[in-house]
Parts: C-alpha cells; sequence; structure tokens
C-alpha cells in the first residue's frame, strides 16, 4: 500500500511558523478599518424589507402606492415587478409564496431609516394562508403540507453512503449500542449583521458586502439580474466574523434592484432581529446511531442516520447532510459503515454554511455512542479510541475512484491511505496534558466533577481551483493578489506568510490585494476550511515563480549565472561574489514582473484529512443544573502551523462559541404561528468571556505533504469535538447521558429527576 512520502524540506523557515502580526490586526483595533455597513456614498438612500408575519402563505397582492406617495420614498419592489432572476434554484429574487415568518416580501428604499421603516407600514399586501409544517420528522410524513412542489424530502431521496455491508458487521458484533440524539438550529450571533451597498454608474452595478467570495457574488448578482458578468463589481469589506453563514440571500439583489429604479445608491443593513430570523444558522438534526463492538472492543459496524432541518430553502444544505454523516464513516477503523441523510424542507428559517458544517450534530451523535460502545466492552474510552480510531494507512476496502483522479476530501471508499494522519498523537498528547488516567470524579456538596474526551476528522483543506498573482512592482515592493476573502480567520496573513517563504523575503515587504472583482482573479468562496490550504498552493507557485523570473532577470542585467543568486532584503546579489542590483532598478529596467499560478488542488493518491481530540472537565451543579467546564484541552493535526499566534486564536474561538451549541444556544419556533420566539442576543443565550474556561492547545507534530509548506485545515475543526466532550463528561460526573442539545440546566435537573424520581 503507497505511504505519504516524508517532508522534505530541509532548509529552517524564516516566515513559516513564525506568529506574524495579522495584517488587519490595528486597523481593527483602532476602528479604522472599514465594514460593509460604514460605507456611505452621495445621495445613499437607505433600504428595508417587509417581511412575512406567515409561516406559509401565497402573496395575492402588493400595493405600494400608499408608501411611494411619501416624499422621500424613492423606489419599492414587490413580486410582481422584480425581475425574473433566482438567487439559487429554489430561491426567486422575490416570490409570490412565503415559506417562514420573516421570508422577504417586498423592499423599498427611502431619503433615511425613519422614513423607510415608517413607508413599510403603508404597504398593503393580502396574503392567502397555506398549511405549513415546522417539524423536520413531520415533514417528511405524506400528509405533511409540502414546503416546496415536489415534498419536503430534498431530492426526492435520501443520501445513502456504504462500505462494505453493516448487516454482516451488525452479525459479528457481541455487543450493540443505538439511540438517537438531537441538535437545534441557533445562530451563529456574529458581531456584524449583514449588509450591502449597491450603486449604479450607467450599466455597471458596484456592490459593496459582507462576503466570504466576491467572484461568486459577482456571478449571483450577474445571473439574478441579467446582466453581463463583466458588468459587476462586487468589493468584499471586512467581516465581522464568517463563520458561513453570511451566506447570501436576497440583501445585495434587493439593494440592486432599488439602487437601478432610484438611480441613487442604496444601503440595506439587517438589523438584529432580521440577523436572527432571516440570517443563515446551523442545521437542526435528528440522528440514529447504532454501533456494533466485539468482546475485545473492535468496531464491526457503524450505522448513522441523520434528519436534518434546512428550513424553507435548501441554501447549502446538501453539503451539510453529507459532511453530518463523515465521522461515522471514516472515523473509526471499520469495513462495514453506512449513513443515510435525509434533508428536509420545513416552515422555518433557512439553515446554512455554519462552522463545520453538519460535522459537529454527527460527531456528537457518533462520540456519546462511542464512550457508550467503550463501556459496553468494559473499557475506557480513551483505551477504546487508540484502538478503533482510523489510522495513517485509512480505511479497509478497495479504491473506487480512477487512479488519476483526485480524492474527495470526503470518502466512502477503502484502500486508500492518509496524505497524513497525526489523530493517534492528538489522542496521547492531549491525554497526557489533560492527565487523563490521574483524573478522578469528585463531589463537594451538590458539586460534581467529571472527565469527557471525544476524537474527530475533518475535511483537510482542498477546495475549489485557486488562482493567485504575484508581482515585483516599480518601487522593488512585492504585491500578492487573490479573490479570496478573509472572514475572520487570517487567512491574508498566512497566505503573506506563505509569499514571504517562497520568495525569500520577509512578510513586511509583501503587500496584498484581495477581495475585488476588478482587480483579482476568479477565486472559489472561503469555505470548509479550504483558503490556506488551497490559495495557499497558488501563492506559493506563484511566488516561487515570481522568484525564479526576478533571478532570471538579474541574471541578464548582472551577466552571471542566475544559480548564483538570491534576494536580500530590496537587492538580488550573488551569494558569493558582488555582484548586485536592486529590486527596484530591476523593476524600472524591466518593467513589473508579474506571474499567475492556477491550481486545483488535492491528490490523487491520499486521503487529505484533518483531525483532532478534545479533552473536557466539567463541575455540575445537581442543585441549579449549571454546568461549568473547568478545563479544555484541545490537540489538533492541522499539518505544519504556518501561523501559531493565529492557530491558537483559531482553536481557542472555535471551542468557545461551541460552548454556546452545547449549554445554552437554540433557535424556538413557535409550532402554533411559525414564529421565531427568542430572536436577539437576551434571549439566544451565547456564551460570554464569564462562561469560556482555560483552553489548552496542542498540534501534532506532522506536516503533511500535500499541503503548502505541510499545512492543512484548521479553521472549522475546533468546533467538532465541543459538544461530545462536554456531555460525555456530563455524564462522567452525574451519572445522566444529555441526549438532546442544548445542556441546559432545566434539562439537566429534569434527566436528574429522571433518574432519581423524588417521593411526594
Amino acid at each position: 500500500m503507497k505511504t505519504a512520502p516524508p517532508d522534505t524540506q530541509s532548509k529552517p523557515f524564516a516566515a513559516i511558523g513564525q506568529s506574524a502580526v495579522r495584517r488587519d490586526l490595528a486597523e481593527k483595533l483602532t476602528g479604522e478599518a472599514m465594514y460593509a455597513a460604514d460605507v456611505y456614498l452621495p445621495r445613499m438612500l437607505i433600504g428595508k424589507i417587509l417581511r412575512s408575519p406567515h409561516p406559509h402563505a401565497k402573496i395575492v397582492s402588493v400595493d405600494a402606492s400608499h408608501a411611494l406617495a411619501l416624499p422621500g420614498v424613492c423606489a419599492a419592489v414587490t413580486p410582481f415587478d422584480v425581475p425574473d432572476g433566482k438567487i439559487a434554484p429554489d430561491a426567486l429574487i422575490l416570490d409570490t409564496e412565503v415559506r417562514f415568518v420573516g421570508d422577504e416580501v417586498a423592499a423599498l428604499a427611502a431619503e433615511d431609516e425613519d422614513l423607510a421603516r415608517h413607508a413599510l407600514d403603508l404597504l398593503r399586501v393580502e396574503y392567502e394562508t397555506l398549511p405549513f409544517v415546522t417539524d423536520a420528522v413531520e415533514a417528511m410524513s405524506p400528509h405533511a403540507p409540502p414546503v416546496h412542489p415536489g415534498g419536503n424530502l430534498a431530492g426526492g431521496n435520501p443520501l445513502t453512503l456504504e462500505r462494505g455491508s453493516v448487516e454482516e458487521g451488525f452479525d459479528q458484533a457481541d455487543f450493540i449500542v443505538e439511540d438517537t440524539f438531537s441538535t437545534p438550529s441557533h445562530s451563529g450571533a456574529a458581531l456584524e449583521p449583514r449588509a450591502a451597498v449597491a450603486a449604479w454608474e450607467d450599466d455597471r452595478l458596484t456592490v459593496w458586502k459582507s462576503s466570504r467570495g466576491v467572484h461568486q457574488d459577482q456571478l449571483l448578482l450577474s445571473l439574478a439580474l441579467g446582466v453581463p458578468r463583466k458588468s459587476v463589481r462586487v468589493i468584499g469589506q471586512n467581516m465581522g466574523a464568517g463563520y458561513g453563514n453570511k451566506d447570501e440571500t436576497r440583501l445585495s439583489v434587493l439593494a440592486a434592484i432599488l439602487a437601478r429604479r432610484a438611480r441613487r445608491p442604496v444601503k440595506i443593513e439587517a438589523s438584529r432581529h432580521e440577523e436572527f430570523v432571516a440570517g443563515r444558522h446551523r442545521h437542526g438534526t435528528f440522528t440514529t446511531v447504532k454501533m456494533g463492538v466485539k468482546r475485545d472492543g473492535t468496531v464491526t459496524a457503524v450505522h448513522a442516520s441523520t434528519v436534518m432541518d434546512t428550513g424553507a430553502y435548501l441554501s447549502s444544505g446538501p453539503g451539510v447532510i453529507r459532511r453530518a454523516g463523515q465521522g461515522a464513516l471514516y472515523l473509526y477503523r471499520c469495513p462495514n459503515v453506512r449513513y443515510d441523510g435525509y434533508l428536509c424542507y420545513t416552515n422555518t428559517p433557512s439553515g446554512g454554511s455554519y462552522r463545520a458544517l453538519g460535522a459537529p450534530q454527527g460527531h456528537f451523535a457518533l462520540e456519546v455512542i462511542a464512550d457508550r460502545a467503550a463501556k459496553a466492552a468494559g473499557m475506557d474510552a480513551l483505551e477504546f479510541r487508540l484502538k478503533n480510531h482510523v489510522g495513517p494507512e485509512g480505511q479497509p476496502g478497495e479504491r473506487t475512484t480512477p487512479a488519476n483522479e483526485i480524492i474527495d476530501t470526503q470518502p466512502l471508499e477503502g484502500g486508500i491511505p492518509f496524505s497524513s494522519n497525526g489523530l493517534r498523537e492528538c489522542i496521547e498528547r492531549g491525554a497526557e496534558a489533560f492527565g487523563w488516567s490521574q483524573f478522578q470524579p469528585s463531589a463537594e456538596g451538590p458539586l460534581r466533577r467529571g472527565k469527557g474526551m471525544a476524537i474527530f476528522i475533518y475535511r483537510g483543506g482542498p477546495g475549489g481551483r485557486s488562482i493567485a498573482r504575484m508581482r515585483l512592482e516599480a518601487a522593488g515592493s512585492f504585491r500578492l493578489v487573490s479573490g479570496v476573502m478573509d472572514v475572520g480567520e487570517g487567512s491574508y496573513t498566512a497566505l503573506s506568510q506563505i509569499a514571504a517563504e517562497s520568495l525569500g523575503v520577509s512578510v513586511e515587504r509583501i503587500t496584498t490585494t484581495f477581495g475585488d472583482t476588478d482587480m483579482t482573479p476568479d477565486s472559489p468562496i472561503t469555505a470548509g476550511s479550504t483558503a490556506t490550504f488551497s490559495a495557499g498552493l497558488a501563492v506559493k507557485r506563484a511566488a516561487s515563480d515570481l522568484r525564479a523570473r526576478i533571478l532570471e532577470s538579474a541574471s541578464k542585467a548582472l551577466g552571471v549565472p542566475a544559480s548564483t543568486l538570491d534576494i536580500f532584503g530590496a537587492s538580488v546579489r550573488q551569494r558569493e561574489g558582488a555582484a548586485a542590483v536592486s529590486l527596484a532598478d530591476l523593476a524600472s529596467r524591466s518593467g513589473p514582473i508579474e506571474v499567475e499560478a492556477a491550481i486545483s488542488p488535492g491528490s490523487s493518491d491520499y486521503v487529505v484529512n484533518s483531525f483532532g481530540a478534545h479533552f473536557a472537565e466539567v463541575e455540575v451543579n445537581t442543585d441549579t443544573g449549571e454546568t461549568r467546564v473547568v478545563r479544555y484541552v484541545a490537540a489538533h493535526d492541522s499539518g505544519r502551523i504556518i501561523n501559531p499566534r493565529l492557530a491558537v486564536n483559531q482553536v481557542e474561538g472555535g471551542v468557545s462559541q461551541m460552548l454556546g451549541f452545547t449549554l445554552s444556544e437554540q433557535m424556538i419556533t413557535d409550532p402554533m404561528s411559525g414564529a421565531t420566539l427568542n430572536a436577539s442576543f437576551l434571549e439566544h443565550k451565547s456564551p460570554t468571556i464569564l462562561e469560556y474556561p482555560d483552553i489548552e492547545v496542542i498540534f501534532a507534530d506532522v506536516a503533511d505533504p500535500v499541503g503548502p509548506y505541510g499545512a492543512k485545515a484548521l479553521g472549522e475543526p475546533p468546533s467538532i469535538g465541543v459538544a461530545p466532550a462536554v456531555i460525555n463528561a456530563i455524564r462522567d460526573a452525574v451519572g445522566i447521558e444529555v441526549k438532546d442539545l442544548p445542556a441546559t440546566p432545566d434539562r439537566i435537573l429534569d434527566l436528574l429527576d429522571e433518574r432519581s424520581p423524588t417521593t411526594p
């Protein structure tokens, strides 16, 4: 079997592995950083959106005449006069059928915000209400009202993936453990609500917006509005936290339509209430996991099925339902696995690509069952995982992907090794740092302490085709040009470090241009933890090619072989010799030197995945039901770490963020009215700094041979292991198993009462 080649980089790194200060830090600290809502243009109007009060209804008519009669109200758009375009396969720009409370009905633009709000009240809408469904399991009933034509199961059939035979695997098992777990939808709760500003100059549109992919947004606007793509410019501003759930709904398209009709720029900024109701959120799920094990603890079969609520529109649902099953399919070494995914429409707000989309839900169920399987086999949870985790050789079975094709980063097949796999190191080093074997549950009055752990697997970084440009400019400076967006994770800084390393210069000498469709090459969205890996490979190649071009040009200028030259500071000179020429002189002689590199990232020989192991110590108060995470250890295999400080920040942020998913956050829909009941920070209980535990971060000593300078995905994996590690620790502390998130105090108390009923 093929094994991954060793890391062949022999020279010490200069820029890679250094905690370079993130490029946008000063501007963000001083308040100078510009966000989409900070864009102000002359004569700009304020746009507002009218939203549906019904969970499902046909719009019979919309009368905007009274609103447009107000002085200062300059434009309106309704489903009956909107361009004939779509923002997604199942979503028109505006539809005559609304599908959740908060769905877009109409929009208008006025001179100021107060006037726009008042004008919304003057829109007269006649609705014909329709039956609705708010529960995903109920939505699959043949008698459930359809949210879209064709039924509520997206695609008409479940996603079914199988390797081997789970029936045979369960026949071989001595013990079978099975249960169903649920997770609610919850909001990303980013500090920055979505915003967009649109302006037309003749037939050319410019949009400033919250974006994780300006080129994708450009294409969406072009298709929706029916204008040539080259006539649309999208400028991505700073992102006040992305998390994936800032995927576009109708915001920028409506702003563009209003701006064209008013012949003036228009800004639409979502309110905090709108962000909760109409922004994308994490999909709610019901997941059943069945695991078969032998008496010696060997896993013989895993069968998982997930019913996932995609809400009123598909958005990124197909990708989310697939990723929810990857842990069950690939985390444990097992020849017999199956996953069934049911993606269901409901008349509730839409789910979206929220950090590690699907993986936290799937791993929560899988890793709680893994603890139960370990107990059935009489094994410690750590021992069970050390015995069964997938190893560097990959899964048993035969490769089915053709030999020269790139391997899927979410594979089903066996017979393919990983490019690198530091999962065992994560488990062992994490357990040692946590003191797993020495830890003893404790009790002091009503306070009970326990320990828990979880392991996980995630795609390793290869994404869409990436393009990068590198240029030596007239002043002798280097410019990196890429269309990717930094969504808060620090990719601009990491990519600059990769460019500096490949050129052999300091990172301070790299200037950058990102996130503007007029000035950058086509690039994929920042998603799936792919930016550093995929864009990084393109940047590495472009910088290497530019270096070669510079040395070749200097060779001609100096009359010495290029092989004897190197870049030192602001000049090119011989490593042994006196010949030298400044970069500025070189650029002035030949003009700016520019190269472009395009990469289709991935490997045809290896699975590229990231891994991790998380360990939690919790304290549960049996009087109040409150759970406090006392201590946390997060061990990650993300390949070679480009920027240690940023990497630690990513892990700490992911763990802290997902404490909300685990202990407090949920979007609550009233099943009688379809309304969201807690669309505010007051009621959507996101954790604060007071709830964050001490987090020790460990990185495995692994360099991936496929990734840029050995790097792999890091942005999303920290959010995967939190829920199962904490929930397993709660069980260790008080002997109850939370199967329905979040583990709120009232839920803990109810479970304690069920375990130990009191007499009247």
